[in-house]
Order: C-alpha cells, then structure tokens, then sequence
C-alpha cells in the first residue's frame, strides 16, 4: 500500500516522479495507491465553501475557475491519449458541477452545514485520483480510480469520521481486490468515506495517512509506504531547530506521540487500523526515493531508552481551574472531564495539586472559549460568585519529550531541566504519560523555540546517527 500526500501530486512534474515509484514497487509485489488532493486544494476549496456561506459568488466563482485550470493543465500535461484526456476532462466537469451545485445550495440557505462542508472538502481527492490513474495507463499500467466513499464505511461524525473496519474489508474484497488480482492498481481517494447510506464524510484534515492505514488493514497489506515532502520522521521540526535528523526506525507509540503533540508527518489516528497487526509503515521522500525514511514498527529500535525526539504544540491555550473555593467541592475531576467532553474538547495535558486546589489544563485554542464558559457554567452552583476560579492564558506551547522507556533512564528529567534553566526557559506545568514514552510540559508561548533547541542540544538528537543517546548521570 502506498499513500501520496498533496505535495507529491502537486503539479504534473510529481505525479511523473509518483508514477515512477509505484512503477518501482510494482516490480516487487502488488500496489494498491492512495492519493490526497494537489497541494493547497483542500484549502481553497474550504474557502469556497465559506464563500459560500456568506453569499460571496464572485469568490466562489474564482476559486472554481482557478482550480479548474489547475486540474486540466496538469491533465492535458500528462495524457497524451485522446480518449483518455476526454474520459478525465469530463470527470473534472462533472466534479465541478457537483461543486457548483453545492455552493449554490449554501448560498441559498446562507448555511454551511458539516455534512456540505465535508462534500464540497473531498472534492479534491476525487479530482487527482482520475489523474494519476491516467498517468499510470501514459505508462503502460493498468490504473483504476476509486471513489473512497464506496469502500471506506464510516460512522457520521462528519469532519473526524471513524471507519467501520468489518463493513470496509468486506468492500475492500469486493471491489478492490479483484483488481489486484488483475494486475490493476486501484488509485483510491484518501481523506474520504461515507456512512453506511452512502452520505461522504471525512476523516479530518490530512486524514489521508490514515486512510492508507484503514485500507492497508483491510486488504492485509504487507506494509504501507507514506509517501511526502520529508525524508522520514525527524528529531524535530527543522523550521524551529537547526540540524535535525532523520530517525530510522521508531516504535508505533513514538510515533503516535509525535502525531499527537504536532508532528505534522503522521496524522495521530493514522497508526490505528495496524496495531493489532504489526504493519511496519514507512515514511519517505517522493523527491529523494532513493533515501531510506523512517520505519515505524511495533517495538521500534532497542536503543536501552531514552530521548529520541521532540515535538509542539503552539496554538494551545492553558485553562485553570481552582482557588479556595473548591475545597470541598465533590467530584472535581470528573466534571472537568465530563463538560470539556461535552464540547469537544481534547485534553492535551493535565496536572494538579495534591489537594484539588488547583487544577489546569490545555486544550486546543480553538476550542478554548466554549471549553471556558462550560465550566464555569458547570461549577456556578458550587462557587461564590464575585470570585472567578476559572481563568485562561492563550500565550502557553507545549513541548514533549519522546522516547522508549524514559520513566526507567535515570537523570533525563534532571539534564532537562536544567539544561532549561540555564537557558532561562521557565517551565509552568510537567506531565509524564504512564506510556513511559512522553513527558511533556508547558512553557510560554515566546519561549517554545528556545526550549526545542536547547533540549535538542542536550540530548545530542542531531548527532549523525540520530540514535537517543543513553542517559547515566543521576537527577
């Protein structure tokens, strides 16, 4: 199973290079491909869809021309068959009036409901899918174009789908299967499903990892190839910090972690649908395929623990709860929990005192404001009313720190810290998962870049071999 991510199907030159790698692959076993939209689409497309909402036709109008060009030079680029350019110039007509007739509805109703929004978003996949299917056939090989939403089954949370795994591998059999059979590769659409009824959801934005992992599953792939613009999993972001490197292997908790603490390489449900079956996934560089990349396995590579990789968060907001007044208040914990679930709220980190007294947590800013006023809906009853013992600050990161077994390496907190302090970074709150695989800890947002650097420095994760190096020295 190969996944190709936007910036790999940017233009018509990467889809010449992605071309080219699945011909490699196909030298050596079956392929099945999924593909996201070109670069950007998804973007632009969203902002149509907002357009729409507001009754801006102009806008909607250029944004529709401008990707209609987009997907027809790249096409007339790559297909040289007469009949073939025709079959796809009338597939990229009928998605466009599929959209047109999207937006106008929106515009008519001034209401852009999630299941219209998750339409009008998928429509980019179904726009590069028939390309690079007919890329393939310039080459002599056999490609086939399959819409996701008729093989990927998914509950109705439209925006954040999860796939029905038992209903998607008996349609993943019927329809995909045969064509491998065949010697066809099916070129399926990534970031898209549909319920059971057939009304398209999506799984969340860059949700095309995850849905190479839910089909690699399905088909019981001998290992899934996310293809992208990096050369693998990297000790950290090298927008931030200078003189990164490439991990060769790492465990599916690791990598999960970094999903989740923002490493923008794996989406964080992507590893999922292949834990129970140990997949080994693989992230490499369509523009450099002949390096490595990263290998993501069940158990990683033993290393003895220690530090292997960090990752931020920066669009964080930390919300306290607490004060004098919560002594005695029953059961604070679990109202916490209960109300920022009821908003969706994910709880990114979370720490305490001994005593209750204090609480603070953090979430997403996004969610911030609603997460806020539901609690100090839930605990108004409880409290005196001319205190207020809910407060925010929006100017907080969080940094983890990730690696096997770090509970059991005796001094990475003690190095970290103060490694820290000498370089004046002040740490507000620490949390140390039960994984024994992340510690993360929360600093103000205009420190974030210092603490990745110096922890990065202290840790040596740029050295040549980009291994964690083991940690002797006592706390």
């Amino acid at each position: 199973m190969m996944k190709f991510g936007g910036s790999s199907v940017g233009d018509a030159s990467c889809i010449t290079r992605v071309v080219d790698i699945i011909q490699a692959g196909l030298r050596e076993s079956d392929v099945a491909v999924v593909v996201s939209a070109m670069r950007g689409v998804t973007n632009k497309l969203v902002a149509a869809a907002k357009a729409s909402e507001s009754g801006d036709r102009k806008s909607v109008a250029k944004i529709f021309e401008e990707l209609r060009s987009q997907h027809e030079t790249v096409a007339s680029t790559l297909i040289h068959s007469a009949a073939e350019r025709k079959h796809v110039s009338r597939t990229i007509k009928d998605i466009f009036r599929q959209a047109d007739g999207l937006c106008k509805g929106t515009i008519l109703l001034r209401e852009l409901t999630p299941r219209t929004l998750d339409s009008i978003s998928s429509l980019g996949e179904r726009l590069s899918a028939p390309i690079v299917a007919a890329a393939l056939a310039e080459r002599g090989v056999a490609g086939k174009a399959i819409d996701a939403a008729e093989i990927v089954v998914t509950d109705s949370t439209h925006g954040a789908a999860e796939p029905l795994m038992d209903l998607t591998r008996d349609r993943c059999e019927a329809r995909v299967r045969p064509l491998l059979r065949q010697g066809v590769v099916p070129v399926v659409t990534g970031f898209i499903g549909a319920t059971a009824e057939g009304v398209v959801t999506t799984l969340g934005r860059n949700g095309s990892d995850y849905s190479a992992t839910i089909l690699g599953a399905a088909l019981d792939a001998d290992e899934v190839l996310i293809w992208s613009d990096v050369d693998g999993v990297l000790t950290v972001d090298p927008r931030l910090v200078p003189g990164v490197s490439t991990i060769p292997e790492i465990s599916y908790r690791e990598a999960a972690e970094l999903a989740y603490f923002g490493a923008k390489v794996l989406h964080p449900k992507t590893l999922r649908p292949v834990m129970q079956s140990g997949t080994p996934i693989w992230i490499r560089n369509t523009f450099a395929p002949e390096g490595r990349g990263t290998k993501i396995t069940p158990d990683g590579h033993p290393n003895g623990g220690g530090v292997k990789a960090l990752s931020a968060i920066s669009d964080v907001t930390l919300i306290t709860v607490g004060g004098p007044g919560f002594v005695g208040v029953p059961d604070v914990l679990s109202r916490i929990f209960k109300t920022t679930s009821a908003v969706r709220a994910d709880v990114l980190l979370i720490s305490q005192s001994s005593s209750q007294n204090d609480i603070c947590l953090v979430v997403s800013s996004s969610i911030a404001g609603r997460a806020v006023e539901a609690l100090r809906r839930e605990f108004a009853p409880s409290l005196a009313p001319e205190v207020d013992h809910i407060a925010f600050d929006p100017d907080v990161a969080i940094v983890a720190v990730v690696g096997e077994k770090l509970r059991g390496v005796s001094g990475i907190v003690g190095r970290m810290f103060g490694a820290l302090d000498r370089e004046n970074v002040n740490i507000i709150a620490i949390a140390q998962g039960s994984s024994e695989c992340s510690i993360s800890f929360l600093v103000a947002q205009k420190d974030m870049k210092s603490a990745l650097i110096t922890t990065h420095r202290e840790f040596q994760l740029g050295a040549p071999s980009s291994q964690a190096l083991p940690v002797t020295s006592a706390w």
